[in-house]
């Protein structure tokens, strides 16, 4: 098996209108036959490819203000995980689990003949870049974006009520409307711009014409389980990134990592810088200049290492 690339800019999906920046589209296979797909965004040969994996209901278009940042400089690999995007939907819905999202990222990374990533995990993906460096995935750094070891059952409770629920729009301000009308105490300072370009990355225009979620409704199901299908203990995955430059962000607002846990997670694993993004919930978006600031200091620590 092998990656399938093709190089040339994807310029429409789903009725979106896509990121500036230039990037090319391919596939990879899983294990079980699944095709699924990534952006490329073209970077320099000499330094390691940052990978980025997004949140439970997230896709490659999470990453866009990132690889807009930096792409050239740094090559960006944005995978869609299984059951998002233009990614393949699951054929057993119980696949839908960290271990097998760990399996896919890994398959990516072997098929694409990485010799070195950078990982930046948001929420589920931050789980996923921990489980990653304690399969031993060979990572030259790392982003751990609002999420920890520890997760907090408010927060949890707060993604069951809504994932899975299939809700759509006839127009995409009818969409934005509604994602203001659930998510303003996560970004209380967006405005409507702000809210339809939110709304765009997590969105697309479904078969029937409607507004729609851009995930697998059935990505819920093993969600909705007690643990929501993490079974191990965390605290050591996250320690196994300790000799890499690393960055933990918080949202200043977020209801999924404490205080506390952030706190734990900085004393843990020494030289791990610890930022908190003002003004928002979970998760920061990294378009936000205190993200994007601290990213940029961590590349730099790469480039050096």
């Amino acid at each position: 098996m092998g990656l399938r690339h093709r190089a040339r800019k994807v310029r429409a999906y789903k009725g979106l209108e896509l990121s500036d920046a230039a990037y090319s589209t391919g596939t990879w296979e899983s294990s079980d036959g699944l095709v699924l797909h990534y952006r490329d965004y073209p970077g320099r040969d000499d330094r390691p490819p940052i990978v980025c994996i997004s949140g439970l209901t997230r896709n490659a278009r999470d990453f866009e203000p990132l690889a807009e940042t930096f792409s050239g400089e740094w090559r960006v690999i944005a995978p869609d995980l299984r059951g998002r995007g233009q990614s393949d939907y699951a054929k057993d819905p119980a696949s839908y689990t960290p271990a097998n999202y760990v399996e896919d990222v890994t398959a990516l990374i072997e098929q694409a003949g990485l010799d070195e990533v950078v990982l930046v995990g948001t929420s589920l993906g931050g789980i996923i870049t921990m489980l990653l460096a304690q399969s031993g995935v060979n990572i030259a750094g790392a982003v751990i974006n609002d999420v920890g070891p520890a997760i907090e059952e408010a927060g949890l409770q707060r993604i069951r009520d809504y994932v899975g629920q299939g809700r759509s729009y006839p127009t995409w301000m009818h969409a934005a409307w509604a994602m203001r009308d659930s998510s303003q105490h996560i970004y209380p300072e967006y405005g409507i711009e702000d809210w339809l370009r939110h709304t765009k990355r997590l969105m697309c225009v479904s078969g029937n014409g409607r507004i729609a979620y851009d995930y697998d409704m059935k990505i819920a199901m093993p969600f909705a389980q007690p643990g929501a299908g993490i079974e191990v203990d965390l605290w050591p995955a996250l320690r196994s990134l300790g000799s890499k430059p690393l960055l933990a962000l918080r949202g200043e607002l977020s209801d999924l990592l404490s205080e506390a846990t952030f706190r734990r997670m900085g004393e843990e694993v020494e030289g791990m810088e610890t930022v908190t993004v003002p003004g928002v919930g979970h998760a920061p978006t990294l378009e936000e200049p205190a993200a994007l600031e601290a990213i940029a200091r961590l590349l730099g620590k790469v480039a050096r290492a």
